[in-house]
């Protein structure tokens, strides 16, 4: 199966995304579709030996819109897709100027008749229906031509949507006007008051028009966060080539240039340092603020910021490969996709415009039938037609998960589609691999004593020559000495002879003609070396879940190191955290039983899965989702991917494996695992967003359309005017586009 993303043309409510699915469904060779009525886009899964993105096209044209293919993210795009909406943008502002001039002649022309005053300064010329009819006309043919033309289609298409009630609406008034206007005897003769409602006509066409304008600019910031993620990227890179320097565009820059970046600029794509260093502010890639020095052999990210020194790095990964274009085009499927909850809206939104339409004429035969009244009539059927609003519905989920899944793309959280959003709310129990997420994933020496203790110079001495004989091995726990020793700022290492490796016991060589040996315990016992003198240092250290490595000089022991995978500086916290939201705090690692427990009583976890392997790893998860829990996983490694695709919600460590974050459902880009509280009280905030926007949009239409029917007028002589009944239509969209926005003020606390 193949992706396309397709940009739609034409839509003017839910009812017109429903239209276009269901078109694009029934073309064979289609697996999936969502059309998102807020980014006005479709994603399609399509087989390509069955169909192609020209058959899907044609068959949302025959359905009466237009589709074309999106082209690959890129600034240059992204510009164009700019100027698309402002010119959009600059034709509505033109027409609704002109509409709400002509609006506002129409309203002071039946001002006297509205209030029952006599008000001198109105001309008569503007109470003649033939001038009315002379202003209404440009409002109902050149502004409200949109509406029209998409209710024409519509029909030709056999299909019914927002701009279906909008022409219906209006053009019952403004066709029953003329009528009045033209032949007014034929309502004398029977008895009727010759009355015209041109006002109602414009101004509901210019309302809804307002309407529209202020939706269309609020949609427009919820996909803010891609244009943010977009403008980030450099413009140029300064590639040396043929031995010079030169200034490329992006798109010139191939894999293997060596790329010069200097203090304060940009980095243009990924790449490996491959001389100098420099501190990086990574904040608008990963989250992070501390800026991360860089050094030969470190890998940098394109769109992060070079602060102090000059490097130059080997392009590794360019165009749509980068970091940056892979976390752009995560963010526009997450954007593009549909949650759970957004169901029932498409249901309703279904059949909503039918029932809308037979309510109106249901409204008109009541009122005519009852009353004999056929102004009564004539208003609430306008009335109903007007406020109905499945714009509203088609909204309010789509609205809150852009604006979500953008926050989270801020705090350096990538999720994958809407339904992951929506269930790590649910949560109930979240699974912590130990091994690189709640540790560093790689050993520390933690712990370092000497027989003579720290009086004097002896203490780095000794530290010096164990560094020198481990730096000959490529064992983990060496590489964690040389680290160590490094830090301490011991000074260059001697040369070593004789350097022997004695499997599962330690190394010794010869440095300065002198024996050092380092190693275990039990290498200690066959060499018959004494080891009292530090012995209860040892014990405490395996106490706590520590590997020890005896230092030995000449047959003496000196020094005894305790080794341990330390824990990130955020484990506990984020621990602490995620147990006040009331989860489940599990621990998962393949260490023996001691050492797992040790480190979950550091960070406060009591209950551990220990000396699991990794074909076994899932099936803890599928052990606590029997108990009835909605589970998140959280890992980093290749071996963590099955139970991380098993999970209800995986989260992957971004400094982890490709694997591991293919197979999951969100991504902490900097690997902090403060980004698993930010993500689930994203989620608790997206969602609350949700729930409050269908039911604004639900309690509307409910509580509207009864109204605009005159339910209220037999009891309290309350009759909704359409002119109110076209406001509130308008406003509905918007009010719930901007409660999404709200979303853009979500700040992760993880305290």
């Amino acid at each position: 199966m193949e992706t396309k993303h397709l940009q739609l043309k034409g839509m003017s409510c839910a009812s017109c995304a429903n239209t276009i699915e269901q078109a694009i469904r029934t073309v064979p060779g289609v697996g999936e579709c969502r059309v998102n009525f807020a980014t006005e886009q479709a994603t399609v899964q399509y087989n390509p030996q069955f169909t192609t993105p020209e058959v899907i096209q044609q068959a949302v044209a025959d359905a009466g819109y237009a589709a074309q293919t999106i082209a690959d993210n890129t600034p240059e795009t992204e510009d164009a897709e700019k100027a698309t909406r402002e010119a959009e943008q600059r034709e509505l502002t033109r027409k609704l100027v002109v509409g709400t001039v002509l609006s506002v002649l129409l309203v002071i022309a039946v001002l006297p008749n509205m209030t029952g005053l006599s008000l001198s300064w109105i001309p008569l010329w503007l109470s003649d229906p033939w001038m009315q009819l002379v202003l209404a006309t440009p409002v109902q043919i050149w502004v409200g031509s949109t509406f029209f033309v998409g209710a024409w289609k519509a029909f030709k298409h056999h299909v019914a949507n927002m701009d279906t009630l909008v022409a219906l609406g209006t053009g019952v008034a403004y066709l029953y006007s003329l009528f009045v206007t033209a032949f007014p005897q034929v309502l004398l003769a029977e008895g009727i008051q010759p009355a015209v409602y041109y006002e109602v006509a414009a101004v509901v066409v210019t309302l809804i028009l307002l309407g529209r304008l202020l939706e269309n600019r609020a949609k427009g910031q919820t996909s803010e966060a891609i244009r943010k993620l977009m403008g980030l990227q450099a413009k140029t890179a300064r590639v040396i080539r043929a031995g010079e320097e030169m200034d490329l565009p992006l798109a010139e820059v191939m894999v293997d240039d060596v790329i010069v970046v200097r203090p304060g600029e940009k980095i243009p794509v990924d790449g490996q340092v491959i001389d100098g260093s420099s501190a990086v502010d990574e904040a608008m890639v990963t989250g992070e603020p501390i800026p991360v020095t860089k050094r030969v052999g470190d890998e940098v990210i394109g769109a992060t910021i070079n602060k102090t020194g000059s490097f130059k790095f080997r392009a590794q990964r360019v165009g749509k490969d980068t970091v940056l274009a892979q976390i752009v085009q995560l963010v526009q499927d997450a954007q593009g996709s549909k949650a759970p909850i957004q169901q029932l809206a498409d249901q309703v939104t279904g059949w909503f415009v039918p029932v809308v339409i037979a309510i109106a004429i249901a409204t008109f035969l009541v009122w005519f039938n009852t009353m004999g009244n056929l102004t009564l009539a004539l208003l609430t059927t306008v009335g109903v037609l007007i406020i109905a609003c499945p714009c509203a519905l088609g909204l309010a989920t789509p609205t809150s998960i852009m604006v979500g899944t953008g926050k989270g793309a801020e705090n350096g959280i990538l999720i994958k589609d809407a339904e992951s959003l929506e269930l790590a709310h649910q949560l109930q129990a979240i699974i912590l691999d130990k091994t690189g997420t709640l540790t560093q994933g790689k050993p520390t020496v933690t712990d370092y004593v000497t027989v003579k203790g720290t009086a004097n110079h002896q203490e780095l001495v000794l530290l010096q020559l164990a560094a020198t004989v481990e730096r000959q091995s490529e064992h983990p726990l060496a590489e964690a000495v040389v680290h160590y020793a490094h830090a301490q700022e011991i000074g260059p290492l001697p040369d070593v002879q004789q350097f022997e490796a004695v499997a599962g016991m330690g190394v010794q060589g010869m440095v300065s003609h002198r024996l050092i040996q380092i190693g275990t315990q039990r290498w200690m016992d066959t060499l018959g070396i004494d080891t009292t003198p530090l012995e209860p240092q040892r014990q405490t250290l395996e106490a706590a879940a520590k590997t020890t490595a005896w230092i030995i000089v000449d047959g003496q022991v000196e020094g005894l190191m305790g080794i341990a995978d330390a824990l990130k500086p955020t484990s506990v916290e984020v621990v602490r955290a995620l147990q006040r939201m009331k989860l489940e705090v599990v621990m998962l690692t393949g260490d023996n039983r001691q050492t797992a427990e040790a480190i979950a009583r550091e960070v406060g976890i009591k209950r551990v899965f220990a000396e699991v392997r990794p074909d076994q790893k899932a099936a803890q998860v599928k052990s606590l989702q029997a108990e009835g829990k909605r589970v998140a996983m959280v890992g980093d490694g290749i071996n963590d991917a099955p139970a991380l695709a098993q999970a209800d919600v995986g989260i992957a460590i971004g400094t982890g494996t490709d694997v591991a974050i293919a197979a999951s459902d969100i991504t902490l880009i900097s690997g902090d695992l403060g980004g698993i509280v930010t993500a689930i009280q994203l989620s608790h905030a997206t969602m609350r967003n949700i729930r409050q926007n269908l039911f604004f949009a639900y309690i509307y239409n409910v509580s509207g359309i009864p109204v605009a029917a005159g339910i209220l007028y037999p009891f309290f002589g309350w009759l909704l005017s359409p002119m109110i009944a076209g406001a509130a239509m308008a406003f509905s969209s918007v009010s719930v586009v901007t409660n999404a926005l709200r979303l853009r003020n979500f700040q992760p606390t993880v305290h």
